[in-house]
């Protein structure tokens, strides 16, 4: 058997292992985490499908109400820089320290325990138009990457402004709120979990309900998080502004 065999199997269990332990921290802080006036989970569009072969794609959206005063410094390459460590930052809060992100100049790596590279991106994609922000990880590698889906596929976290036209006019200055959809996708995916051949068959249904279930339930609670669109516990020293693009000061995210 390949190293990339042994670790494999590892990172299956460990996906199993955290798919339960997710759902059980999430669902004990929904009583208390959740702002139904604020956030509204979207149902998705069409139901996610994993086939034996070709990628795999999923969208989570949300419904958020913020401020108008928040507006401002939503579009701004800072901005946007503070809301992708927010989510890796999230992500290794609700995994109690089990998920990591290790930075590097040119790549981001979720790991478990800073060891095993479960997934490898390109360094971040920032675009800020006239009412819409996104950041776009690059899909490079990783042991949960299956070979003929390294360097394709992307994640992407997306806010945009759908309140009225989009457009600030007399009426929309009359409201204290702007309504937004964050965005959560994940396209043109190759998952390394569900192997292939014979194995394809079941494998698909074992990524299905461990490493996808994990990212649905993980991200409908990133946006949740989201009404308040401030991120107080992350670190802001190497921002665009500054013109620096390494790591943040500080351990990994």
């Amino acid at each position: 058997m390949s190293r990339r065999g042994p670790l494999l199997v590892t990172a299956a269990a460990a996906a199993a292992l955290l798919t339960a332990r997710l759902r059980r921290r999430l669902t004990s802080r929904r009583s208390v985490a959740a702002q139904p006036t604020e956030v509204n989970l979207l149902p998705p569009e069409e139901t996610v499908k994993v086939h034996r072969s070709g990628p795999a794609s999923s969208v989570q959206e949300a419904e958020l109400l913020v401020e108008r005063t928040a507006l401002e410094r939503i579009w701004t390459p800072d901005s946007l820089e503070l809301l992708a460590r927010g989510y890796w930052a999230f992500m290794r809060r609700v995994s109690l320290g089990v998920i990591r992100v290790l930075y590097a100049p040119d790549s981001r790596t979720v790991t478990i325990l800073s060891r095993i590279p479960l997934l490898r991106f390109a360094t971040p994609e920032y675009e800020a138009a006239d009412g819409v922000g996104r950041v776009t990880w690059p899909v490079v590698g990783g042991m949960l990457v299956a070979r003929e889906g390294r360097g394709q596929g992307h994640l992407r976290v997306q806010v945009k402004r759908c309140d009225r036209d989009g457009v600030d006019d007399e009426a929309d200055a009359q409201r204290d709120e702007v309504r937004l959809i964050a965005r959560v996708e994940v396209e043109n995916f190759y998952p390394g979990l569900r192997g292939g051949g014979w194995f394809s068959r079941w494998g698909a249904w074992f990524y299905a309900q461990t490493q996808l279930r994990i990212h649905v339930i993980f991200c409908n609670a990133f946006l949740r998080s989201l009404p308040k669109l401030d991120f107080p516990d992350i670190d802001t020293t190497s921002m665009p502004s500054d013109g620096v693009a390494h790591e943040p000061a500080g351990t990994p995210a």
